[in-house]
């Protein structure tokens, strides 16, 4: 797959099929759509092409305002998107001046200039332009007009990719980790760098790894203790099996809130490096303990918990 971040160095596209969205998570529904994408390509010999934005559309306009917490950094969207086998993702800077452009502006200013599309297709939803007011008809007409066809996202599909969104971030708020990687197709994960802690879990056999956060925008599960795999190098290398606390450690009168990661059966000094956490299952909420001999033994019945799920999820 390639990727484009510079609209005035884009390739000529062979009879582009477009998309445009987000596509946070590039989950179950996501997947819907781009295969019917990559079918519209084959039919037409063209190739695929996925428009995106950079920086959240809903973080400059709207209500909204402010950061957007995030099912993937796009590092891990272009991972899952050239895995999806999609041809081109094109990073469009998402500025107050591109949301300001009409909705005519829009369609053959952005759209039809920068890629001569074949096909677009959108949702029946779909909203574009200064206050939103292009819709489905609108780029049907410019179509054409101009020379090229309009498709409509199925409303079933939409209505999927609204509620596997809203479903996989309500899920992870809510410890229910096995409904989020349902809908998403794989494991949750998220990536960050291995820093030094207080190095308290190594005086009570139980050393972590503290996790400092790659992209803060990033969703991170609910407080509680996780079942999880790891990888050092991102998206390569053998795993490793581990469980993650997440919180403020109160049987220590944490202050702050720490991931920390316990992997099993690994001594090696990893500082500086980048893990990537892939959540599997989730054992149980964070508690206060009578002392550093409780906490021990429930440590204990967790890394016997978190080695059997993982075992029976291979």
């Amino acid at each position: 797959m390639q990727v484009h971040k510079d609209l005035a160095h884009l390739p000529l596209f062979n009879n582009a099929v477009i998309t445009i969205g987000t596509f946070d998570g590039v989950h179950l529904g996501h997947q819907q759509i781009i295969r019917q994408l990559k079918e519209t390509a084959s039919q037409v010999n063209g190739e695929t092409v996925i428009i995106t934005f950079s920086p959240h559309p809903r973080s400059v306009v709207g209500s909204y305002g402010g950061t957007v917490a995030l099912l993937n950094t796009f590092e891990e969207k272009i991972y899952l998107l050239d895995k999806a086998g999609i041809d081109h993702l094109v990073i469009v800077p998402f500025t107050q001046e591109f949301a300001n452009k009409t909705a005519d502006e829009y369609c053959k200013e952005f759209l039809y200039h920068y890629f001569k599309p074949h096909t677009i297709i959108i949702g029946y939803d779909h909203r574009f332009g200064k206050n939103r007011v292009g819709d489905y008809h609108l780029l049907e007409e410019i179509g054409l007009e101009l020379g090229f066809d309009v498709k409509e996202i199925d409303e079933k599909v939409l209505n999927q990719v609204t509620i596997s969104s809203t479903r996989i971030r309500n899920a992870l708020l809510e410890n229910d980790i096995e409904t989020a990687n349902q809908f998403l197709g794989y494991p949750y994960f998220f990536e960050g760098e291995v820093v030094k802690g207080n190095q308290l879990g190594r005086t009570i056999g139980y050393p972590t790894a503290n996790i400092n956060l790659n992209v803060q925008e990033k969703l991170i599960p609910s407080d509680g203790v996780y079942a999880v795999s790891l990888n050092l190098s991102p998206f390569e290398g053998k795993p490793l099996i581990g469980m993650m606390n997440i919180g403020f450690r109160p049987t220590v009168d944490g202050k702050k809130r720490l991931i920390e990661v316990n992997i099993f059966d690994f001594n090696a000094t990893i500082y500086g490096k980048t893990l990537q956490i892939h959540v599997h299952a989730f054992l149980r909420n964070e508690v206060k303990f009578s002392g550093l001999d409780a906490l021990i033994a429930q440590l204990e019945g967790d890394a016997i918990q978190a080695k059997e799920i993982l075992k029976a999820l291979g």
